[in-house]
């Protein structure tokens, strides 16, 4: 596939203190929007604490997500902590205007993405991922995909890295999500499972040390796509693919939001909250916002 997007030539640089970047911005949001329930949703409280946390510290696994029926995915922490990779780049290269992150994790690609002058913001239910991101130079949230976000309808790329087209166990409501999250005529970057796929599933966290009998703990809900699939899902919110590439064994998806359609969710209330949330975003020492000349 080509690249569609243009290089920004702005540098975002970090604030001088890294923690201003997130309490600068938490009592905007939090004065502009209903407090997020993010400590509440079961995936939050399984990603939010150990043994994930415990990982990321570290900067290794093991690390797997357990189903039910005993089956492990393993999670590849130790590429997660390192800079980003040639199959990351791939994906990073197609990014246009201000990327929003979902999942961020340890924080490599907002840490890449800022290195290439794209103003990005990287958002995890994991304090542990968040503080890590932050070390790294990026600016970051902790927030679920489905909380009250800066700039909602303003992003230029939204990713979905790391198989966190996953998150929550329903793409379809995840890809309406992202619909919402992306300006018209957006982009999303979603990494697949590279062969056909389109699974529901329960799982939970293990590191291999879990007691007897906790198998049912920690339980929350996952799904895993193959690109087919998730190019079914996406159609309904108005997101048409734009490219579909393989890099390092691994599969990628591009898929361009539709500049005339508005997601089910838009109105002026919205809009006019986004504006307020937006113009409170943590600034760089030139003045420029990660929203700014979107």
């Amino acid at each position: 596939m080509s690249r569609t997007g243009r290089e920004r030539n702005v540098l975002v640089h970090p604030p001088a203190d890294p923690d201003a970047g997130l309490t600068g911005v938490e009592p905007a949001l939090a004065s502009q929007a209903p407090a997020p329930q993010t400590a509440a949703r079961p995936e939050a409280d399984a990603w939010g604490a150990d043994p994930y946390a415990d990982a990321l510290r570290n900067g290794h696994g093991p690390l797997f997500l357990r189903r039910t029926d005993g089956w492990l995915l393993p999670l590849d922490v130790e590429r997660w902590c390192a800079g980003a990779d040639a199959a990351d780049l791939s994906a990073l290269r197609r990014c246009e205007g201000p990327v929003l992150d979902v999942g961020c994790g340890p924080g490599r690609l907002v840490a890449a993405l800022a290195a290439r002058g794209h103003r990005a913001l990287g958002i995890d239910v994991s304090e542990a991922a968040v503080a890590r991101t932050v070390r790294l130079g990026g600016y970051a949230l902790r927030r679920s995909v489905f909380d009250p976000l800066p700039g909602e309808g303003r992003w230029g790329t939204v990713l979905l890295a790391d198989g966190n087209i996953g998150i929550g166990g329903d793409p379809d409501r995840l890809l309406r999500r992202a619909a919402e999250l992306l300006a018209p005529g957006g982009l999303l970057i979603a990494e697949t499972v590279p062969h056909d796929l389109d699974e529901r599933v329960r799982v939970r966290l293990d590191d291999g040390r879990a007691p007897a009998g906790s198998a049912a703990a920690g339980l929350f809900p996952w799904a895993r796509l193959g690109s087919s699939a998730l190019l079914g899902y996406a159609r309904p919110h108005g997101l048409r693919a734009e490219g579909q590439w393989e890099a390092d064994g691994r599969a990628f998806v591009a898929l361009r939001r539709s500049r005339s359609a508005r997601t089910a969710h838009q109105s002026a209330d919205s809009r006019n909250s986004t504006a307020v949330m937006s113009s409170q975003f943590p600034r760089n020492t030139s003045g420029d916002s990660p929203l700014a000349g979107a």
